[in-house]
């Protein structure tokens, strides 16, 4: 396993790291989870990404089952707060100081840590004053219960403006986690250049663009039963935007490309997003433990020009790169 430090930070992290979205809790039994778990650790990767909205709270609590008794400190264990989690009362969404402070202690009684090494806004919250939810991520560092703060789907703006009150109130906003693949690539030109030069990295999220970089989906022909493309529990509505023909077919035009680097499809669609400077990390999953012993494969590979450059020819032109696409989906100012 590789290893890069998160942002302007002495944080190494391991370059492939184990997320638990749409598996821990809802889409595996718990101990295939834990078996999974289990497999990462054993390929090296020691940092582990989740939120408390995953599976409604489950996911957190698959996780900190699974890493119990492993030595904390050799771990990077991640979270988010935003969105709601159980009844959805009125102060239960957002990043407002009550939302946050309250969240904080619940992530962590389900992780069965004293702190998490990240703590990630998992979006830009409108409707309450920035001020307000960075001074509550200050205390919540201060409190000794997060080491480190991080963004996940902001702006350039928003995430000029975060860093910027994160220095006067004393602590480190180091990174943002976005989605990002061969197909997806709409923070390029606005997001990672900002992020650069503010000393925040990149932890990427569906590199292999909901597992269609994998090359499992055939154009012309229904997807396979039991994949995300026919999963009812949120992954077929956000993989439908590439289950096109067109789309389909440019993907099946990388597999000569992956063949002659000695890869699968997956691996190359991951090793083709750590190859920009300001990723420190692509986040994975599994469902099974041997697709985290063909995920890591992907650490560590450098693809050259000529291999970038075939990659951009086969499927650039229906990859979508539209900064203003980011945050997509989300309010961009108070109601009132």
């Amino acid at each position: 396993m590789e290893f890069r430090y998160l942002g302007n930070s002495g944080l190494k992290i391991s370059e492939i790291t184990y997320g638990n979205w749409l598996t821990h809790g809802s889409q595996v039994e718990n101990d295939v989870a834990t078996q999974c778990v289990r497999a990462a650790l054993d390929a090296g990767i020691s940092t582990f990404d989740t939120a408390d909205v995953y599976a409604n709270t489950a996911a957190e609590t698959v996780l900190g089952e699974a890493l119990k008794g492993e030595r904390r400190e050799g771990l990077e264990i991640f979270t988010k707060v935003y969105w709601p989690t159980g009844p959805k009362g009125k102060n239960d969404t957002g990043l407002s100081r009550k939302h946050i402070m309250e969240s904080i202690n619940g992530s962590l009684e389900r992780l069965q840590t004293d702190y998490v090494d990240l703590y990630q806004a998992h979006r830009y919250d409108v409707e309450t004053p920035l001020e307000e939810t960075m001074q509550a991520f200050a205390d919540v560092v201060r409190q000794g219960k997060a080491l480190y703060i991080g963004v996940s789907e902001w702006t350039a703006d928003q995430i000029r403006a975060g860093v910027e009150l994160s220095k006067e109130l004393g602590f480190q906003l180091i990174s943002s986690q976005p989605q990002y693949s061969m197909l997806w690539r709409v923070i390029e030109d606005e997001v990672v250049p900002t992020s650069a030069e503010l000393g925040v990295s990149q932890i990427v999220w569906s590199p292999m663009a909901q597992g269609v970089l994998s090359g499992k989906y055939l154009p012309g022909q229904a997807p396979p039963e039991g994949s995300r493309a026919t999963d009812t529990k949120g992954g077929a509505d956000m993989i439908s935007r590439w289950m096109q023909d067109d789309v389909l077919t440019a993907v099946q035009d990388l597999k000569p490309i992956a063949d002659d680097a000695g890869l699968t499809m997956a691996q190359l669609s991951v090793a083709w997003v750590l190859q920009n400077d300001n990723v420190a990390a692509a986040l994975v999953g599994a469902s099974r433990p041997e697709q985290v012993a063909d995920n890591v494969k992907a650490a560590g590979v450098k693809l050259d020009a000529d291999v970038m450059k075939r990659i951009d020819d086969a499927i650039g032109s229906v990859a979508i790169t539209d900064p203003g696409k980011t945050a997509e989906g989300m309010p961009k100012a108070r109601v009132v």
